[in-house]
């Protein structure tokens, strides 16, 4: 049984608010789904900014109202963006609008351009589960419109800004894994941190 109506149209939010599961949603698409451990690699080199980005995360918290999206992509997503940008002069584009078909539309929140690698980022005020399906729906989106890039493997992660969580889309097999670890912002950042660098630097 088909979940969606061939006679209306769907944009990412709309999942998110639909509550539709991840692995349901894949089968609209005829992609493969599992959750599992995703051990994602990490940048070993320098990152020299860390307890800098680290100190002033922790420093603001106490003073800031997070009660909105908004708030949290300013002060929590916004920092690591940043940071993003000085190691690897990645391109960001944020609220980049892509329509593949009337099932895949919408904006990504944000979409970064690395020479050869993709990677996107949804930021949710919270609802990470539901926030998985629209991330899920977004990487669809990404693998039929970029269908000539040679990425093998598209990443994306949905955030709360506090809380992140990965999944990695396979595009030779259309198979889409929701990555169970989570990641906390300040005290994983390093790692949070090591893994997008080196989902933008290469496989």
């Amino acid at each position: 049984m088909k979940l969606l109506n061939p006679d209306e149209t769907y944009t990412f939010s709309k999942y998110f608010e639909l509550k539709i599961d991840a692995q349901d949603l894949v089968k609209e698409f005829d992609y493969t789904f599992e959750r599992k451990w995703l051990n994602l690699p990490k940048f070993t080199g320098e990152l020299e900014r860390i307890e800098q980005t680290k100190s002033r995360i922790e420093e603001i918290l106490p003073y800031v109202t997070l009660s909105n999206e908004t708030a949290r992509r300013e002060w929590l997503v916004s920092p690591i963006i940043h940071d993003l940008i000085h190691y690897t002069k990645v391109k960001v584009r944020i609220e980049y609008s892509i329509k593949v078909s009337k099932f895949l539309q919408g904006n990504l929140d944000y979409f970064l351009e690395a020479p050869h690698q993709l990677l996107i980022v949804e930021a949710k005020k919270a609802d990470l589960d539901f926030g998985m399906t629209q991330l899920i729906s977004q990487l669809i989106a990404l693998d039929q419109w970029q269908d000539d890039s040679p990425q093998t493997h598209l990443i994306g992660a949905v955030t709360t800004g506090k809380a992140w969580e990965f999944a990695r889309l396979n595009r030779q097999s259309k198979h889409i894994e929701q990555g169970l670890e989570d990641y906390y912002i300040p005290n994983d950042l390093d790692s949070l941190t090591r893994i997008l660098v080196q989902a933008l630097i290469g496989e």
